[in-house]
Protein backbone atom coordinates (compact mmCIF):
# COMPACT_ATOMS: atom_id res chain seq x y z
CA UNK A 1 0.00 0.00 0.00
CA UNK A 2 1.43 3.40 -0.91
CA UNK A 3 1.29 6.29 1.50
CA UNK A 4 -0.99 9.04 0.25
CA UNK A 5 0.51 12.52 0.32
CA UNK A 6 -1.58 15.18 2.06
CA UNK A 7 -3.17 17.78 -0.15
CA UNK A 8 -1.22 21.04 -0.45
CA UNK A 9 -4.35 23.06 0.40
CA UNK A 10 -7.88 22.61 1.68
CA UNK A 11 -9.04 24.89 -1.15
CA UNK A 12 -8.99 24.07 -4.87
CA UNK A 13 -5.53 24.15 -6.46
CA UNK A 14 -5.59 24.98 -10.18
CA UNK A 15 -3.41 23.21 -12.71
CA UNK A 16 -0.85 25.26 -14.61
CA UNK A 17 -2.85 24.94 -17.83
CA UNK A 18 -5.87 26.57 -16.16
CA UNK A 19 -3.99 29.70 -15.13
CA UNK A 20 -3.76 33.07 -16.87
CA UNK A 21 -0.59 33.38 -18.96
CA UNK A 22 1.17 35.90 -16.68
CA UNK A 23 0.72 33.68 -13.61
CA UNK A 24 1.62 30.49 -15.45
CA UNK A 25 4.75 32.17 -16.80
CA UNK A 26 5.83 33.34 -13.34
CA UNK A 27 5.32 29.89 -11.87
CA UNK A 28 7.25 28.26 -14.71
CA UNK A 29 10.15 30.70 -14.16
CA UNK A 30 10.27 29.73 -10.48
CA UNK A 31 10.11 26.05 -11.41
CA UNK A 32 12.98 26.44 -13.86
CA UNK A 33 15.12 28.26 -11.30
CA UNK A 34 14.43 26.03 -8.29
CA UNK A 35 13.63 22.70 -9.92
CA UNK A 36 10.14 22.52 -8.40
CA UNK A 37 7.04 24.65 -7.91
CA UNK A 38 6.74 25.94 -4.34
CA UNK A 39 3.24 25.14 -3.15
CA UNK A 40 2.54 28.76 -2.20
CA UNK A 41 2.37 29.64 -5.89
CA UNK A 42 -0.17 26.92 -6.62
CA UNK A 43 -2.31 27.59 -3.57
CA UNK A 44 -2.50 31.36 -4.10
CA UNK A 45 -3.17 30.93 -7.83
CA UNK A 46 -6.68 29.87 -6.76
CA UNK A 47 -7.46 33.61 -6.86
CA UNK A 48 -5.46 35.21 -9.70
CA UNK A 49 -6.02 38.88 -8.78
CA UNK A 50 -4.92 38.25 -5.21
CA UNK A 51 -1.95 36.19 -6.46
CA UNK A 52 -0.76 39.17 -8.51
CA UNK A 53 -1.22 41.62 -5.62
CA UNK A 54 0.44 39.28 -3.11
CA UNK A 55 3.54 38.67 -5.18
CA UNK A 56 3.82 42.30 -6.27
CA UNK A 57 3.98 43.35 -2.62
CA UNK A 58 6.24 40.41 -1.74
CA UNK A 59 8.71 41.45 -4.43
CA UNK A 60 8.51 45.12 -3.42
CA UNK A 61 9.56 44.39 0.17
CA UNK A 62 11.80 41.36 -0.23
CA UNK A 63 13.77 42.49 -3.31
CA UNK A 64 13.97 46.16 -2.38
CA UNK A 65 17.45 47.66 -2.18
CA UNK A 66 18.29 48.86 1.29
CA UNK A 67 20.30 48.41 4.44
CA UNK A 68 18.81 44.98 5.20
CA UNK A 69 20.50 42.03 3.53
CA UNK A 70 18.43 39.37 1.80
CA UNK A 71 19.41 36.99 4.61
CA UNK A 72 18.24 39.48 7.26
CA UNK A 73 14.91 39.83 5.47
CA UNK A 74 14.54 36.05 5.61
CA UNK A 75 15.48 36.11 9.31
CA UNK A 76 12.47 38.33 9.92
CA UNK A 77 10.21 35.95 7.99
CA UNK A 78 11.40 32.83 9.82
CA UNK A 79 11.29 34.41 13.28
CA UNK A 80 7.84 35.95 12.98
CA UNK A 81 6.41 32.97 11.09
CA UNK A 82 7.50 30.66 13.90
CA UNK A 83 5.67 32.83 16.43
CA UNK A 84 2.62 32.79 14.15
CA UNK A 85 2.86 28.98 13.97
CA UNK A 86 3.14 28.95 10.20
CA UNK A 87 4.67 25.64 9.20
CA UNK A 88 4.86 26.54 5.50
CA UNK A 89 6.76 29.80 5.93
CA UNK A 90 9.12 28.47 8.60
CA UNK A 91 10.09 25.52 6.41
CA UNK A 92 10.20 27.33 3.04
CA UNK A 93 11.84 30.55 4.21
CA UNK A 94 14.06 28.60 6.57
CA UNK A 95 15.50 26.88 3.49
CA UNK A 96 15.99 30.21 1.73
CA UNK A 97 17.60 31.66 4.87
CA UNK A 98 20.05 28.77 5.21
CA UNK A 99 21.14 29.34 1.61
CA UNK A 100 21.36 33.14 1.82
CA UNK A 101 23.14 33.14 5.20
CA UNK A 102 25.34 30.20 4.22
CA UNK A 103 24.53 28.79 7.64
CA UNK A 104 22.79 25.41 8.07
CA UNK A 105 21.85 26.14 11.70
CA UNK A 106 20.43 29.66 11.70
CA UNK A 107 16.86 28.90 10.59
CA UNK A 108 16.36 26.24 13.25
CA UNK A 109 17.78 28.54 15.91
CA UNK A 110 15.51 31.42 14.93
CA UNK A 111 12.40 29.27 14.62
CA UNK A 112 12.96 27.76 18.04
CA UNK A 113 13.98 30.86 20.02
CA UNK A 114 15.49 33.82 18.21
CA UNK A 115 16.68 35.29 21.52
CA UNK A 116 19.16 32.40 21.86
CA UNK A 117 20.24 32.26 18.21
CA UNK A 118 23.80 32.98 17.14
CA UNK A 119 23.11 36.46 15.74
CA UNK A 120 24.58 39.92 16.16
CA UNK A 121 23.17 42.53 18.58
CA UNK A 122 22.05 44.51 15.49
CA UNK A 123 20.11 41.50 14.18
CA UNK A 124 18.62 40.90 17.62
CA UNK A 125 17.33 44.50 17.71
CA UNK A 126 15.91 44.03 14.21
CA UNK A 127 14.11 40.84 15.25
CA UNK A 128 12.87 42.34 18.53
CA UNK A 129 11.16 45.07 16.49
CA UNK A 130 9.85 42.60 13.88
CA UNK A 131 8.34 40.46 16.63
CA UNK A 132 6.78 43.52 18.23
CA UNK A 133 5.17 44.46 14.90
CA UNK A 134 3.99 40.88 14.36
CA UNK A 135 2.61 40.30 17.84
CA UNK A 136 1.79 43.75 19.27
CA UNK A 137 2.10 46.46 16.61
CA UNK A 138 -0.13 48.74 18.67
CA UNK A 139 2.73 49.14 21.17
CA UNK A 140 5.25 50.49 18.62
CA UNK A 141 6.63 53.86 19.71
CA UNK A 142 9.15 56.56 18.89
CA UNK A 143 11.43 54.94 21.45
CA UNK A 144 11.40 51.70 19.45
CA UNK A 145 12.56 53.55 16.34
CA UNK A 146 15.23 55.34 18.38
CA UNK A 147 16.44 51.99 19.68
CA UNK A 148 16.78 50.73 16.11
CA UNK A 149 18.78 53.86 15.23
CA UNK A 150 21.33 53.02 17.93
CA UNK A 151 21.97 49.81 15.98
CA UNK A 152 22.45 51.64 12.68
CA UNK A 153 18.94 51.30 11.29
CA UNK A 154 17.34 54.26 9.53
CA UNK A 155 13.63 55.11 9.48
CA UNK A 156 13.46 53.46 6.04
CA UNK A 157 14.99 50.30 7.53
CA UNK A 158 12.39 50.37 10.31
CA UNK A 159 9.68 50.61 7.64
CA UNK A 160 11.21 47.61 5.83
CA UNK A 161 11.30 45.56 9.04
CA UNK A 162 7.69 46.47 9.82
CA UNK A 163 6.48 45.84 6.26
CA UNK A 164 8.09 42.40 6.11
CA UNK A 165 6.70 41.45 9.50
CA UNK A 166 3.21 42.71 8.64
CA UNK A 167 3.14 41.15 5.19
CA UNK A 168 4.18 37.76 6.48
CA UNK A 169 1.57 37.96 9.24
CA UNK A 170 -0.94 38.04 6.37
CA UNK A 171 0.89 35.24 4.57
CA UNK A 172 1.08 33.13 7.74
CA UNK A 173 -2.62 33.44 8.32
CA UNK A 174 -3.48 32.48 4.74
CA UNK A 175 -1.09 29.55 4.87
CA UNK A 176 -2.66 28.32 8.11
CA UNK A 177 -6.26 28.73 6.91
CA UNK A 178 -5.53 26.98 3.61
CA UNK A 179 -3.50 24.30 5.42
CA UNK A 180 -0.70 24.96 2.94
CA UNK A 181 1.89 22.19 2.99
CA UNK A 182 5.61 22.84 2.52
CA UNK A 183 7.26 21.06 -0.40
CA UNK A 184 9.49 18.20 0.73
CA UNK A 185 12.38 19.77 -1.23
CA UNK A 186 12.63 22.63 1.28
CA UNK A 187 13.60 20.41 4.20
CA UNK A 188 17.06 19.52 2.93
CA UNK A 189 17.98 22.76 1.16
CA UNK A 190 21.02 24.57 2.58
CA UNK A 191 21.87 21.83 5.06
Amino acid sequence: MTEQQPSVSRFPVPTLSELPEDIRSRIEEVQQKSGFVPNVFLVLAHRPDEFRAFFAYHDAIMDRPGNLTKAEREMIVVTTSALNQCQYCVIAHGAILRIRAKNPLIADQLATNYRKADITPRQRAMLDFAVQVSQAAHTASDEDLESLQTHGFSDEDAWDIAAISAFFALSNRLANVTSMRPNSEFYSMGR
